[in-house]
């Protein structure tokens, strides 16, 4: 990060977002001052869905113990938090019993259960109707299919408390139960009209309405971290709520004043524009496209493409011997020009990716693959602007790309050869900067997202994409 955190004095108030991703996690430190935005990365860890027989898991408790290593490394470094926020990905969360104990683990969403109740959970209610009321785009991993397995396995007979994953971890450090908006309309269970739990839904897949009370918006204050907690870091802070879903704080993020849509370039892409009502016709639904919760009730219209993953699990069964720049460096030097489907649900979770790109392709070289990934990659781009633009009635000029897979500039500028519109890159930290701007909302120390976003240009390089050959 070029930007770095000062070293503050008492007055400054100091703000702690904990971003956990798919394949990492990362407690970041800010501060605001003199109308910047200041950050320092503090702690970093691993993550990954662990594999128990077949299934697969996440490892709550660990996550948590890094959750809380993270507190205490901010404190180590110099930066006591008065603030917290926690932000993961979306669609995974955990049921509780009545004493408040995990119920048969947490899975992860790239295990094959929601896939396998598919026909049966449209039998209950098919997917146009599905789509008309909550407008989210139909995925395998879908908390609402992984909710009804629970249902057709008894899992969820002794429930008494759902919570997406987020909000999990901010009930384990302050002991107050909050159901945060923006994650919540992944599930695929929120009237797109009410903003709230669709009764008829949770009727029909037999989901106990006792499950889901009130959503909260991001900002909204959660409490104090518990005695325990405090103990155990060394301090106390105040939890808030940021848009709980990774890609909805980062679209926070975004330099999108002008009504341009975004990408949100990570281990998913997500590329959209924020919309102030729900498409839920045919048009939006026959392309797959997802309007999910945004602060203030707007929307996310957006769709989900596999992203960076390919590419992750490439470099790591490689064992990590070439870095992403390098890989990237690699791809330009191909002369590799064929393509995959990336949405081709062979590449959702494969024993070998390199394996299962080569039984399509053939036997590659590391560069010729990586070429192929990211060639694919610019290409699902293209037609999912193309798929907007028709959805929305309009025509858009610039492509924001945000978040960490903006660094990859091979990827940026095919991604500009292929779709022909003006790309800029940057926020790279955007989920971990729009956490923290809802936080700092939520406490009154920046008045709204329109002066967040003036502060965001300020103190962030954000720069146009030149295509270099």
């Amino acid at each position: 990060m070029k930007n770095h955190l000062p070293k503050t004095d008492n007055a400054k108030t100091v703000y702690l977002a904990v971003d956990i991703g798919a394949s990492s996690g990362r407690h970041i430190v800010s501060c605001l001052k003199d109308g910047k935005l200041f950050l320092k990365e503090v702690y970093r860890f691993p993550n990954g869905a662990k594999r128990v027989g077949d299934r697969l898991f996440w490892e709550e408790d660990r996550l948590f113990a890094e959750i809380l290593a993270g507190l205490k490394a901010a404190k180590e470094a110099g930066f006591t938090p008065d603030y917290v926020g926690i932000d993961t990905w979306a669609v995974d969360y955990v049921l509780l019993d009545k004493a408040d104990k995990v119920i048969g683990g947490v899975y992860s969403y790239r295990d094959e259960r929601g896939a396998n109740v598919k026909q049966k959970a449209h039998a209950v209610m098919d997917f146009p109707r599905l789509y008309a009321k909550t407008g989210i785009q139909y995925a395998p991993f879908n908390t609402l299919y992984q909710l009804y397995d629970d249902v057709l396995t008894g899992r969820i007979r002794d429930a008494e408390s759902f919570l997406m994953l987020p909000d999990y971890f901010h009930y384990r450090l302050t002991g107050v139960k909050k159901q945060e908006y923006t994650n919540a309309t992944s599930t695929g269970m929120v009237n797109a009209v009410t903003h709230e739990w669709d009764k008829e839904i949770l009727t029909a897949f037999s989901l106990p309405e006792k499950l889901f009370g009130g959503l909260s918006q991001p900002g909204t204050v959660v409490g104090k971290f518990k005695k325990e907690v405090a103990d155990a870091v060394g301090y106390t802070a105040t939890v808030v709520l940021p848009a709980t879903h990774d890609t909805a704080s980062a679209v926070l993020a975004a330099p999108v004043s002008d009504g341009a849509p975004y990408l949100s370039s990570g281990t998913w892409s997500l590329l959209g524009v924020t919309e102030k009502a729900a498409h839920t016709d045919k048009t939006a639904m026959s392309y797959n496209y997802s309007n999910e919760g945004s602060v203030d009730f707007t929307f996310r219209f957006q769709k989900n493409i596999i992203g960076l993953w390919m590419i992750q699990q490439v470099k790591k069964e490689l064992g990590d011997k070439y870095s992403f720049a390098e890989l990237a460096d690699l791809a330009r030097l191909s002369d590799e020009n064929r393509r995959l489907n990336v949405a081709d649900p062979r590449f959702l979770a494969p024993k070998s990716m390199i394996a299962e790109i080569e039984s399509v392709l053939g036997k590659l070289s590391v560069g010729a693959m990586a070429r192929v990934i990211f060639l694919s990659l610019a290409d699902a781009y293209k037609t999912a602007l193309e798929e907007l633009e028709n959805a929305t009635g309009k025509t858009y000029d610039t492509l924001h790309v945000i978040g960490g897979g903006c660094q990859n500039a091979f990827l940026n500028e095919m991604t500009a050869l292929a779709t022909g519109k003006t790309l800029t890159a940057g926020p790279v930290e955007a989920t971990a900067i729009g956490n923290l701007i809802a936080q700092m909302i939520g406490t009154g120390e920046i008045k709204d997202l329109d002066v967040a976003r003036n502060i965001i240009k300020q103190s962030f390089d954000i720069t146009e994409v030149q295509i270099n050959g």
